[in-house]
This record gives C-alpha cells, structure tokens and sequence, in this order.
C-alpha cells in the first residue's frame, strides 16, 4: 500500500512538470503550424494614446523613463504622458515636473493606495483611445507605442503585449537564470499568440482599449494579468508583439527577484480567482485551457515536487534506485540552499545559479499561497528596485537580433 501511495506521489509530479514545461509548449507549437507569427497592420490613422507610468520613489529611474517616452517614434500631439506619483517622498515629483512644458502631466496621490488604487484614480484624466501602462524601471523601444497602435488596428484585439528582453547593468550582479527563464515566457506567449491570444500582459509595457482600462478593477489585484482577462471576458483577444521591444533591468539579487515573485503571485492568484469564470472550458474554449495549462499548472508544480520527495521517501523502503534519486534530490536542495547564500549571483557556478533560481522560484509559489490563504494585510504595491537603467537604446535593435 505504502508503494503505491509512493508511486502515485513520484508520478504526479514528473507528468505535471514535463506537461508544464515541455509538453504545453509543444502542442502550442503543433497548433501554430501553418499560422504564421502575427504582424502589425501600418497605419496612418494614428489614435490618441494615454501612455500611464506609476512611481513611489523613483527619482533614480524616473528622468531616464521620461525621456525614453519623449523619444518615441510617435506624434507628440497625439500621445499624453502622464506619471502617476503614490505619494512619493523622495524628488520624483520635481524632476516630472521639470518636464510640464514637454508635455509630462502628474498626477500625484494624497496617500499611498498602492499601483492600481493610482491607475483607477487616473481614469478621469485619460483622453487616449489606447492606454499605455508601462514602468519607470524600464525603457521602450522608440517603436512600441506605434507598434502596439499598430497592433491594435485589428478590431478583435484589445490588449497588445510587449516583448520583454531582459538586460543587465554593467555594473550589477545581476541573475543570467532570470534573463533566460524571460526569453522563455516570451516564447510561449509568441506562440499563444499564434494560436489565438495571450493569458497575461507585461506589467512592464502593454496597450489597452480605453473602454476595457476603464472598467474597475480592484486595488489589490493585478492589472496587467486581470487586463487579458477581462478583455477575454468582453469577447476581445489579447496578443504579443514580437517587435515592440521593451529592455527590463534584471534584479540585482536573489533577494529582490525572490520578494517580486511572491508578491507577483500573490496578486495573480487573487486575480484569477475573482475571474474564475474564464476557467470554464464551455465558454472559453482554448482560452481556458491555456489559462489552465499557463497558470495554474505552473503554481500546482512547486506543490507537486514536495509530493514527489515524500513518494520517494516511500519507495526508498522497497527500492535502492528511489533512495538514490531522494539523496540526489536532497543534495540539490542543499546546493540551492548553498546558492543562496552566495555573496554575489555573478560570481556564483552557473550550475548552482540555476538551481538556487528554481529553487527560489518554486518556494516563492508556496510562500505567495500562504500569504493569500492566511489574508496577508500588504496589498500595497511596492515596485521592484531594479538597476539603474541609464543605458542608450539602439534604435535600430529588432525582434529579429534581439
């Protein structure tokens, strides 16, 4: 009895995560066959777009983002940028302030309300067609806003994705595991597009119709996944655009990567619970499947594994081979353990990074379910602190040599 119960426990866990990781992307890739990857529709019917960028304290990254979207390839007359301040206390406000005569409007909160509490209070002053939410430790391509404009010419879409493309500081320790589990996200979100439509913006850069950016959305939720959900409910498709590049900073440290993870998962499952209704495969058809398949799959894993070590626990009674996996198991988590505690990820053995990340990764799942579980008080949002991003953006950096 105990070895079946071992059995169960040891196979649960392998099929979900070659099913997550491997076997969810594959079948993506046989349903794009023959779908070519989706390109933008050049128009010259420019709409006006409302670009949104929050900060709480930003006065290192803010001028820096300024400037990038003063820079965009696109007509200053019909664009709008407005920073959102969630009452900073640092110089944030002055320096967007020294850019009001550029067209730079500020909205500041009376009080901290957290990232969405800002972007509902600025529904008021949005005069765009298309809403543009990005972030002021990132840097846009001069071409995204004209690409995901042009992205969204086509009536179905109603909220157009940038390309994420993890970059690091020159003088930052930063995790090269973090810059490849990036590039691929952006692979399968490149094939969900193929395949009918994305699960989940990027908090650093998308574009939504104004009509569906201004429907409520909760202060301690998500919006840029709630944004794809609810564009899904009102019958509209989400999509990633390949060329519209947005460079993120990596963190600094396992730390901050580690604090972003939970906080980030922590906010999506009470995203997607409060729209379970896009789970249900009779109305949403592929949709549910690949919110099934993208999400919950993902955050069962961690949960999973820690069933996989006990069924090992189990057969190691009866079988050698199983005490020799649970040893090799147990040494792995050691190292990741080890990796942790490393002074810098850049000095760390690329063999040991990579463990201490998914390692790090997967607990930040069970972490993140415990605070929801247990009714955790911080929904205030608190960005990330990522390098400084003072690099030059080469504008002539495409999808294709990125």
């Amino acid at each position: 009895m105990m070895a079946t119960v071992g059995w169960i426990f040891v196979i649960v866990p392998v099929a979900l995560g070659l099913y997550t990781y491997i076997g969810y992307p594959l079948i993506l890739r046989l349903l794009a066959r023959g779908n070519p990857p989706r390109r933008s529709t050049v128009t010259t019917e420019l709409p006006l777009v409302s670009i949104v960028v929050p900060a709480y304290n930003e006065e290192a990254q803010i001028r820096g983002a300024i400037e990038a979207l003063i820079a965009q390839d696109y007509p200053a007359d019909r664009r709008q940028i407005l920073i959102l301040s969630d009452a900073s206390n640092d110089r944030t406000d002055e320096i967007v302030s020294e850019y009001s005569g550029r067209g730079v409007e500020l909205l500041r909160m009376p009080v901290r309300g957290g990232k969405t509490a800002a972007e509902n209070a600025s529904c008021a002053l949005l005069r765009g067609d298309i809403i543009i939410n990005s972030d002021s430790s990132v840097r846009l391509h001069p071409a995204v806003m004209r690409r995901l404009v042009e992205a969204m010419a086509d009536p179905r879409v109603g909220v157009a994705s940038t390309r994420d493309v993890s970059i690091a500081h020159a003088t930052v320790a930063a995790n090269e595991t973090e810059a490849g589990y990036v590039g691929y996200e952006m692979g399968i979100r490149a094939l969900e597009t193929q395949t009918g439509g994305i699960v989940g913006a990027s908090g650093s850069g998308y574009a939504i119709r104004s009509n569906l950016h201004r429907l409520p959305v909760r202060a301690d939720l998500s919006r840029d996944f709630s944004a794809a959900l609810t564009a899904r409910t009102h019958g509209y498709s989400a999509v990633s655009v390949d060329d519209a590049i947005c460079y993120v900073p990596r963190t600094g440290s396992l730390k901050v990567e580690y604090k972003r993870k939970v906080r980030t998962v922590a906010r999506g499952l009470e995203t997607l619970f409060s729209q379970r209704h896009l789970l249900d495969p009779i109305r949403y058809g592929s949709f549910a499947w690949k919110l099934l398949s993208h999400k919950i799959c993902r955050w069962l894993v961690p949960f999973s594994g820690v069933l996989g070590l006990i069924g090992l626990a189990l057969l190691a009674t009866v079988y050698p081979w199983a005490a020799v996996l649970l040893g090799i198991s147990l040494i792995g988590i050691l190292i990741a353990g080890i990796g942790a505690l490393w002074p810098s990820s850049r000095t760390a053995p690329r063999a040991i990074s990579i463990l201490t990340f998914a390692a790090a990764a997967n607990l930040a799942v069970i972490h993140a379910l415990i605070r929801v579980l247990v009714g955790h008080e911080d929904h205030l949002w608190e960005p990330t602190r990522r390098a400084s991003t003072s690099f030059a953006i080469d504008p002539s950096h495409q999808a294709s040599n990125s």
